[in-house]
């Protein structure tokens, strides 16, 4: 006879678990407790089995009979329904335990042996900020796009649209990263191309070669810290990024080989950097040890000598140079860049000079030496320009330059080399 809810309600416990029968197999077991569970009794493959249906009130009759019908239905073709049970579970713990800040940590724990310290904190500091609070815990394979644009598009309201172009390049990494791990089936992100407003593009301001001369010349009469004024010729001189430079330690350095070459822990390629060094460039580090700083940073904090110089110290020097929005220190890359370019320098060893990316990871794990030669050559130009360009205005201005050893100025008259 089949149950109905009212004899369910009414069925009290007793001393021992007893059973009431519905049909097909499902019954209520009733325990001393009072508690109330759903079973169903079935056979397969020539064993019996019982498949747990759920607890009273919180599955009422008829959803335990629907739950019956599917169990029946599986039965049916021959998959066993406690199997099937267990498959489902396992799949929404997987589920649970691959949401989307779980992959994404560990896709950024796998990425931080080839990027810097600085880089690998801002990506994870926008993960935190942008993308954690709204996806954190969904599953990574159940992320749609909408989904997916409706979180970068708060970046975008909040006019930042460059960071939300590089937030949903990140997360594309990461659907990618889910997908070769077997936690996900696509990259939701390439759905959105075209979806987010255009990025905004901007360059490092950069001095022109016309700004040279003035530019010398002001720095010549710079009236902060000589390190600082130091840093800056230095970081002309070798156009390497600021945090290179601003992080370089002696030991790095051979004056006998004149070289500097900057390890690949702090290169943004992770590559071991060679960076050759004028006389001219010798001649400012010769300098620098003459402070006897007692650090091993070439250009350590003002405060704290065991750290280095501070990220905003040449950016606050060229501002008050007024140079605020003409020039940066990564601007002297492209002014380095350009010029060499025009002056048949080929591409391919400024480009090696710059540190730019290897796409090749074969090729780049051997590169820090490519052009070595062509490039010892090319900075040495590159210095003896920058002095040519000072003697030629001292000619055309008939000023003389002062002493050397009066005015603190470390770029040397010299007739200007022929193009190479």
């Amino acid at each position: 006879m089949a149950l109905t809810d009212t004899a369910i309600r009414n069925a009290k416990a007793k001393d021992k678990p007893y059973k009431i029968s519905d049909a097909q197999g499902m019954h209520l077991l009733i325990k001393p407790n009072g508690g109330k569970y759903w079973r169903l009794k079935y056979r397969i493959a020539g064993r019996e089995k019982i498949l747990a249906l759920g607890v009273y009130p919180e599955t009422t009759l008829a959803e335990a009979r629907e739950k019956k019908t599917q169990a029946r239905k599986l039965l049916a073709t021959n998959i066993d329904p406690s199997q099937s049970k267990k498959e489902e579970k396992l799949q929404t713990l997987l589920k649970n335990e691959n949401n989307f800040e779980a992959v994404a940590r560990e896709w950024h724990e796998n990425q931080t042996h080839v990027w810097t310290n600085r880089h690998a904190y801002y990506v994870m500091r926008r993960l935190e900020t942008d993308i954690f609070p709204c996806l954190s815990v969904r599953p990574i394979a159940d992320i749609t796009a909408p989904e997916l644009l409706t979180t970068i598009r708060l970046i975008e309201k909040r006019g930042a649209t460059d960071l939300a172009h590089r937030a949903l390049q990140t997360c594309g990494q990461i659907f990618r990263y889910a997908i070769v791990t077997s936690r996900a089936e696509r990259d939701v992100s390439a759905d959105l191309r075209g979806a987010l407003k255009a990025k905004k593009v901007t360059n490092h301001a950069y001095l022109k070669e016309s700004d040279i001369p003035k530019f010398l010349a002001k720095l010549d009469d710079y009236q902060g810290e000589e390190l600082t004024q130091q840093a800056i010729r230095l970081l002309l001189l070798t156009f390497v990024r600021t945090g290179e430079l601003r992080g370089a330690q002696w030991e790095e350095f051979s004056f006998s080989a004149k070289e500097w070459r900057i390890p690949a822990e702090r290169m943004k390629m992770r590559q071991l950097h060679i960076v050759p060094l004028s006389s001219q460039a010798i001649e400012i580090l010769e300098k620098i040890q003459a402070l006897n700083l007692t650090s091993p940073y070439v250009f350590p904090g003002s405060r704290n000598y065991t750290k280095c110089m501070s990220e905003n110290t040449i950016l606050y020097a060229l501002y008050r140079m007024g140079y605020h929005g003409r020039a940066t220190g990564h601007g002297f890359r492209a002014t380095a860049s350009t010029i060499l370019n025009e002056k048949s320098f080929r591409s391919d060893v400024i480009e090696r000079q710059l540190a730019h990316g290897e796409r090749n990871s074969v090729r780049a794990s051997y590169n820090h030496a490519e052009y070595l030669s062509e490039r010892r050559q090319m900075m040495q130009f590159w210095a003896d320009y920058l002095d040519s360009i000072v003697a030629t205005v001292t000619i055309a201005s008939s000023v003389s330059l002062k002493p050397q050893h009066e005015s603190g100025a470390i770029l040397l008259i010299s007739n200007s080399p022929p193009p190479p």
